[in-house]
């Protein structure tokens, strides 16, 4: 069996739990195909670089598959009658990374800058100062 990444950009119109449903529908489809899902990652509603018709923002979620190519053929065929989705993209790896993409690293890192510089702006910085003169 060979190794996909699939990403594809649902409608901004849906909800993140009808993604998520349409995410464990893909899953099915290509357990039912003979091929299994290693690893599935919701990035949230983004915006889009040029508009896809007429939206500025879209769902992006990332698969990885390990299928024989008639069940990604059969999967993509599936996904271009679904309304939700705008776009796909699937691309044929050597091997299937296992860490988080770099969309969501960078996006855990960003929140813990976020929470090391909240935590520094709130802390006491000591002393009792009053603004008053001594």
């Amino acid at each position: 069996m060979a190794y996909y990444e699939h990403v594809l950009i649902a409608r901004p119109e849906i909800s993140p739990q009808q993604v998520d449903a349409l995410i464990e529908d893909i899953t099915k489809t290509i357990k039912e195909l003979g091929g299994a899902t290693t690893k599935t990652e919701y990035w949230g509603l983004r915006n889009l670089t040029y508009r896809i018709k007429k939206n500025r923002k879209g769902h992006y979620a990332l698969i990885n598959i390990d299928a024989p190519a008639p069940a990604v053929h059969e999967l993509e065929r599936r996904l271009r009658i679904n309304e939700d989705v705008m776009r796909f993209k699937t691309i044929r790896v050597e091997e299937l990374d296992e860490e988080p993409s770099p969309i969501l690293a960078r996006r855990d890192r960003d929140e813990r800058r976020r929470a090391r510089r909240e935590g520094r702006d709130g802390e006491d910085v000591g002393g009792d100062f009053e603004g008053g003169e001594e």
